[in-house]
């Protein structure tokens, strides 16, 4: 019954992939790239990720500077910053936009781990829904006798070890940004 599997697998590598960019998204002490890399500002009439339009590079710790490779497009770069609510004001100084972070007070740091835990949660949920939906799948086949009961314990089985894997590495991604908020 590797199909089912097979099927899963994809599923819930993609939800840790999409947990891992919104985790890179959420910000800890220091400015890096990642922060900004996924913000979509207008270019030449579509809406495009900042990775592709600029060179974005962290000179300092607290500093980001975002180069537009096209120096025309530098308004909108600077105002899709501004609507990215990073907590920060971006300034334009002559051919590229900067955004200088302030240090994190101990409060903000709780209520960035808070969000971490948002994106744990929303994560294991969607991989909640893959098991259910690949269960669903199961116990119909198991019904229709397409699959025997052998067969269908045993998928079973395997589907939890895979997804209690995925767990695990959601937790472990959680601790560590999580430590890496709380680092001063």
């Amino acid at each position: 019954m590797k199909q089912f599997i097979e099927q899963a697998k994809p599923k819930l590598d993609k939800a840790i992939e999409h947990l891992k960019v919104q985790l890179s998204g959420i910000r800890s002490g220091r400015a890096i790239p990642a922060l900004v890399e996924h913000v979509k500002a207008e270019a030449y009439g579509t809406m495009t990720p900042l990775v592709e339009l600029a060179g974005i590079t962290a000179p300092e710790p607290r500093l980001l500077v975002v180069s537009p490779w096209d120096k025309s497009i530098i308004k909108e770069v600077e105002k899709a910053l501004q609507a990215a609510n990073l907590g920060v004001q971006p300034t334009v100084d002559g051919d590229v936009v900067r955004l200088n972070f302030p240090s994190l007070t101990e409060e903000r740091r709780r209520e960035l781990v808070k969000m971490v835990n948002n994106k744990l949660e929303e994560t294991k949920v969607a991989i909640r829904n893959v098991r259910e939906e690949i269960m669903k799948e199961l116990k119909e086949q198991k019904g229709t006798g397409e699959i025997s009961e052998d067969d269908f314990f045993a998928t079973q089985k395997d589907l939890q070890k895979i997804i209690d894997e995925q767990n695990e590495s959601i937790k472990q991604l959680g601790e560590e940004k999580e430590k890496e908020i709380m680092t001063i």
